[in-house]
């Protein structure tokens, strides 16, 4: 549904994003994970079509969206900032949208406004950025679109607010096959929205899977050895903590293999210890700055 395909984005001498590719397929949502600076709006503004890559492409539909308001016309899109025209109402923002997309479902706007409460005489500039934002969402899910891009689209939005448009989105996916590519620094929501991750450093992407996939791969195991160990041998070491003769290590592919070369090391016991994604994010970015040193 939506294919990014090696793009590349400079700004003057400064390389955003490198060589990054992304697909997101029907009825899925896709997260991006970075720190900030690290290349995560930039292709997100690529994806959108607000930005042309310097190189690679964007396809919606296996169509070019740069330029192209048919492939456009398929896309919702939430900025982490909305800039609405200020003096409009929320009524006249409604029927803006309804002037542009020709799938815009006003019946919907409606059943979402039931949840999100806004005054449709309410001027836009009267609206707080939580408002904007509540705004911005339900415009966008409005269109019914195929494929959603949403940059921090929770920001502002207090948790009652944050739960009923996860439980929102989740219900889209499932009953229309949107794809969904968004991105958050709230972690614990991607974690429970998810299908599939990308995460991002310095404009490259580093590690790309399905949600299950990584969370089965990075592993925290705890083990108990008596003499001091170094690990070496063991492949994928991302770090290593001590505390007397317990080792919480971080492992970035763990399997049965990694338990018997822990065990032939002396350990008496090796347990894995649950990680979030937030976890195997911190870890995980830690190993790429020491590789870049």
């Amino acid at each position: 549904m939506l294919k990014i395909e090696n793009i590349s984005k400079s700004f003057g001498g400064f390389t955003a994003v490198k060589n990054a590719s992304v697909s997101v397929e029907a009825g899925s949502i896709h997260g991006i994970i970075g720190e900030n600076g690290a290349g995560k709006t930039t292709i997100i503004k690529c994806a959108s079509g607000i930005y042309k890559p310097d190189s690679g492409q964007v396809l919606v539909n296996d169509m070019p969206v740069y330029d192209n308001p048919q492939a456009k016309s398929l896309i919702g899109y939430v900025a982490d900032s909305n800039a609405y025209f200020g003096m409009y109402t929320v009524k006249q923002m409604v029927r803006f949208y309804k002037g542009i997309y020709k799938t815009f479902d006003e019946k919907r706007f409606n059943e979402l406004n039931e949840v999100f409460a806004l005054e449709p005489k309410k001027r836009i500039s009267q609206l707080s950025k939580g408002m904007q934002m509540r705004l911005a969402l339900m415009l966008n899910m409005s269109i019914h679109p195929k494929v959603l891009i949403l940059d921090e689209p929770t920001s502002g939005l207090d948790a009652i607010a944050k739960n009923a448009f996860n439980e929102m989105l989740i219900d889209m996916v499932d009953e229309e096959g949107t794809a969904v590519f968004i991105s958050s620094h709230h972690l614990s929501e991607l974690e429970r929205l998810c299908d599939a991750v990308s995460l991002i450093r310095n404009g490259h992407i580093y590690w790309q899977s399905g949600l299950d996939d990584i969370k089965s791969s990075v592993k925290k195991i705890q083990a108990v050895l008596k003499k001091e160990t170094d690990f070496k041998g063991i492949d994928g070491i991302l770090n290593v903590e001590r505390v007397g003769s317990i080792y919480r290590i971080i492992v970035s592919d763990y399997s049965t293999e990694t338990q018997k070369q822990l065990e032939a090391m002396g350990a008496s016991i090796v347990e894995e210890i649950g990680m979030s994604l937030e976890e195997i994010f911190i870890y995980t970015t830690k190993a790429q700055e020491h590789r870049q040193v």
